[in-house]
């Protein structure tokens, strides 16, 4: 979800006012004991086919492919239950998927998938807290100003309030332990993880995208075309410092569109996604795509930058195939509030676009794909996070789209990539105010986990021939935006 600065300190995004809650003051950040029964199995009568494009589901009502089901649902709980303590990001290890939330996270025990149990919640305030996690540690993103890097921290200074990463230690994951926390410059909207190779592997490096600078800020001056590159050292994380700012847009800020013509302003990243296999990462950075080399994690290098000023609103996220031949970016046109998945705004704004990578590490644009499902105009809608599905020999890949649920999506046709299933919700109730639906969707060893805003963790199973041979494949850790070739079964 795209937040714009603004001088009074508030969080504006797409004309709604979202204020983050107050800490708790407690002295450590409060981890909720395991509790049973809070998972709930829907009801199979529940669920209704949403039909073809068009056909409206009700208030709250489930609407699946036939090849799709809602297996579980944990939904928010203290102290993640006022209206405002949405639900952001996953990520995955071993048996645990970790959920972010604006007040903190949530780590849940998916030994059995069916059943999820809640481990701990962590209350440590600073939107959005988009997470990752490697080893024992456990990484936010806070991407607000707060008035200390401390969980007790109230909202800072709009101009100097500290902004940045919060490190915990995860080995106990009933009790997580705060451990450090990096200032970054524009704060950390999202961030991504790059291991360390050779000499480093005992590191890992922080991708940290920012945006939104400010003439008044000391630490988000304009222009900011640039992110910062934090290392973390495995074994002693309160060690973790900034070690690069490099600028990624050497031009001053001014991108172009696919025929030279001048396209958006560039003031930073939305969120980068690395393959560093392939030595290959994927920047959207809200005016423009870039593909980039990161064969040095500490120095990345700009192989190209494409616009679309036609099609494109805010470049959001990227998903490579698994051989990095294509990748795949997202459009967050509105911002993520607004309903965009409607005939007037059309099949190529707030979608997906495929780019093929030629073997000279170009982007070339290949298809167009959005969700065909129409939705009503109190349904905020639009391309949002997602992963591969790993499938042998195809394309296949789950993606968010907020109040428009839950997609998979066959691109190995590139021109024409197309819906092979989905999940979804109706329209969120007048008193759960206008923000809902999944933030998240990513598969994960048999299952489709999606954070929705105000739901709380949905699990889901997809069954069909198309997606049979993923299961067979068992990931040990999953980021979505630090992509591996896939693992062995």
């Amino acid at each position: 979800m795209r937040r714009w600065r603004t001088a009074a300190g508030a969080l504006l995004s797409a004309g709604i006012l979202v204020l983050a809650g107050c800490a708790s003051g407690t002295p450590e950040p409060s981890a909720a004991p395991e509790t049973g029964g809070s998972a709930t199995t829907p009801d199979s009568s529940a669920s209704a086919s949403a039909g073809l494009s068009g056909t409206a589901l009700k208030l709250d009502q489930i609407g699946t492919s036939p090849n799709m089901r809602l297996v579980a649902n944990v939904p928010l709980g203290a102290p993640f239950e006022r209206g405002e303590d949405w639900g952001t990001d996953l990520a995955f290890q071993g048996d645990y998927v970790f959920t972010g939330n604006y007040e903190g996270f949530t780590v849940h025990d998916i030994s059995d998938p069916t059943k999820p149990k809640i481990v701990s919640r962590v209350h440590c305030p600073g939107g959005q807290n988009d997470i990752s996690v490697t080893g024992h540690l456990l990484i936010l993103s806070i991407d607000e100003p707060r008035s200390g890097d401390t969980c007790e921290s109230g909202r800072g200074d709009p101009l100097s309030g500290w902004e940045g990463l919060r490190i915990f230690d995860i080995s106990d994951k009933a009790k997580p332990r705060y451990v450090k926390a990096i200032p970054t410059s524009c704060g950390s909207h999202t961030h991504t993880l790059v291991p360390g190779k050779g000499d480093n592997k005992d590191k890992v490096y922080v991708y940290v995208s920012s945006f939104g600078p400010l003439p008044g800020a000391p630490n988000c001056q304009p222009p900011h075309d640039s992110i910062s590159i934090v290392e973390v050292p495995l074994d002693a994380p309160q060690e973790a410092k900034v070690v690069a700012q490099p600028v990624l847009f050497a031009d001053g800020g001014l991108t172009e569109n696919e025929v030279g013509e001048e396209g958006a302003d560039t003031t930073g990243c939305h969120d980068i996604t690395v393959y560093p296999e392939k030595d290959l990462a994927a920047g959207a950075c809200l005016g423009n795509g870039i593909l980039m080399d990161i064969s040095d994690p500490v120095h990345p290098r700009v192989l190209q930058e494409v616009s679309d000023t036609e099609n494109f609103s805010i470049w959001h996220w990227a998903i490579f195939d698994n051989d990095a031949e294509r990748v795949v970016f997202g459009d967050e046109l509105g911002g993520g509030v607004a309903p965009t998945c409607d005939r007037g705004t059309g099949p190529t704004r707030g979608a997906d676009a495929v780019y093929d990578i030629t073997p000279d590490r170009k982007l070339r644009r290949r298809g167009f794909f959005k969700i065909p499902r129409e939705q009503t105009q109190s349904e905020n809608c639009v391309a949002h996070n997602g992963s591969l599905i790993p499938v042998p020999g195809k394309d296949i890949m789950v993606q968010s789209w907020y109040l428009g649920g839950v997609s998979v999506i066959d691109f190995s046709d590139p021109d024409r990539p197309k819906e092979i299933g989905y999940f979804e919700r109706g329209p969120l109730g007048e008193d759960e105010g206008g923000i809902g639906g999944s933030w998240s969707a990513y598969y994960y060893n048999g299952y489709i986990y999606s954070s929705d805003i105000t739901k709380g963790l949905d699990v889901i199973r997809i069954d069909d021939p198309l997606t049979d041979p993923a299961a067979k494949v068992t990931m040990k850790e999953l980021n979505a935006q630090t992509q591996t070739s896939y693992p062995e079964s």
